[in-house]
């Protein structure tokens, strides 16, 4: 067996320093298995399902190979630059905009990570109290029990270590099960499409509530979503190009399927028919939506890894991201108890606006090597602030256009120009 040169608890490595060579654990097919797994999502597939009937069937899979090309290629070019340098990604926004005016987005980043990480307890208590229902043990208690029995899974996960739980669950056991999970739904789905008329169904044009670009606009919305995420697992690889053609892989795929996915369960869904419920009338159902939900919880542990590395940062090294995690789990678990989760999610989209710049600005700095130390790197730190106002003129003034290619390509084009400017 493969020797793993890490300590019990990983996670006592800095946020703000680059992790030895000896503690790098993760190959190719590791970086992939993470990335297909956490790609995985009833989100996905909820979004998925908005693509249609505004397109047709054919404009909506060319939407969904572009946008999750694109935007996984975007999260393993961050995923390269966090394992080449060995930083977190809260490291990285440090070394693009200085590592003071860092403070403001990597606490942003730390609200955003409780909000989802709220979010995605909600999904999965849902989802089981949904399966529950269906065998007839629905009840008044479901919903808080189940949050709570989620959330004390999460807290146990953070306490251990990231690196095993990527390496010994997720790679051998996880995704497999994953995989033959949405098999078996594509399956299920694409037959009842075959039996209404296949043909029929891939000839169907869209009612044209939706631009192509629009389209792709929406698919690179998840991929962009986990970018203040990747690196923080990406700097625990062998090799940049492994967690570059990993991440890039892996996530590409997953998005690809599950987008894909949802667009096929709502072919065939009752008229006002949500997800779970569709998924569970397909035959064997139960049993794959509750493989699903158990591969949403890495997707929540993600969140609270990420955001546990993130508070150490702003603590300049104080405390443990193990403990952290623990706190941010129960304090997530606190939210989904208690706040309209469904009603807060846009104000979390609204947040996680502000990334999409802020990592079009740190690829540009740092994609040749990182600038020297500063505390605030003012030409970045406003080109950022630039590029969140384009990211939400462009819904208003070019709205055929979307916002986060218009906005990604603002500040790296820009910001590629500023730093090659510096360099000469």
């Amino acid at each position: 067996m493969e020797a793993v040169h890490t300590s019990p608890f990983d996670t006592a490595h800095g946020a703000a320093t680059p992790v030895a060579a000896g503690a790098r654990a993760f190959g190719l097919r590791d970086h992939a298995a993470l990335w297909f797994s956490l790609g995985v999502g009833l989100l996905v597939m909820q979004v998925g399902a908005f693509l249609v009937p505004a397109l047709g069937p054919q404009q909506a899979l060319l939407a969904i190979v572009a946008g999750s090309v694109l935007g996984a290629g975007l999260l393993a070019t961050v995923a390269w630059l966090g394992c080449r340098l060995g930083l977190s990604s809260a490291a990285l926004i440090g070394c693009a905009l200085g590592g003071a005016f860092a403070t403001l987005p990597v606490a942003l980043n730390v609200l955003q990570l409780l909000g989802w990480t709220a979010f995605e307890l909600v999904v999965m208590r849902d989802g089981a109290a949904a399966l529950l229902a269906r065998m007839g043990l629905g009840a008044a208690w479901a919903a808080p029990v189940l949050t709570l029995l989620w959330g004390a899974l999460l807290m146990a996960l953070a306490a251990g270590s990231m690196v095993g739980l990527v390496r010994r669950f997720v790679s051998r056991f996880g995704l497999p099960l994953v995989v033959l999970s949405l098999l078996w739904l594509t399956w299920q789905f694409g037959q009842r499409v075959a039996a209404a008329g296949w043909a029929a169904w891939w000839s169907r044009p869209g009612d044209g509530g939706m631009s192509a670009l629009q389209a792709v606009d929406l698919v690179i919305a998840m991929p962009v979503s986990w970018l203040p995420l990747v690196a923080d697992y990406a700097r625990y690889g062998r090799s940049p190009g492994g967690a570059l053609r990993g991440t890039w892989l892996g996530y590409a795929l997953a998005n690809i399927w599950c987008y894909a996915l949802g667009v096929l369960v709502v072919a065939t869904a009752e008229p006002g028919a949500d997800l779970v419920s569709s998924l569970l009338l397909a035959q064997g159902g139960l049993i794959a939506l509750g493989l699903i939900l158990i591969d949403e919880v890495d997707n929540a542990y993600g969140d609270v890894h990420s955001g546990a590395v993130s508070v150490h940062f702003l603590a300049r090294g104080r405390g443990s991201i193990r403990r952290n995690g623990i706190a941010l789990a129960a304090l997530a678990t606190g939210c989904a108890l208690v706040l309209p989760m469904h009603g807060i999610e846009p104000f979390l989209l609204l947040l996680s606006s502000v990334f999409v710049p802020l990592f079009g600005v740190v690829v540009s700095q740092l994609l040749w090597g990182a600038p020297p130390a500063r505390a605030v790197r003012w030409a970045p730190a406003l080109l950022w602030i630039a590029g969140i106002a384009v990211f939400h003129l462009g819904a208003r003034w070019w709205p055929q256009w979307g916002s986060a290619l218009p906005a990604l390509a603002f500040t790296l084009v820009l910001g590629s120009a500023l730093r090659l400017g510096v360099r000469r």
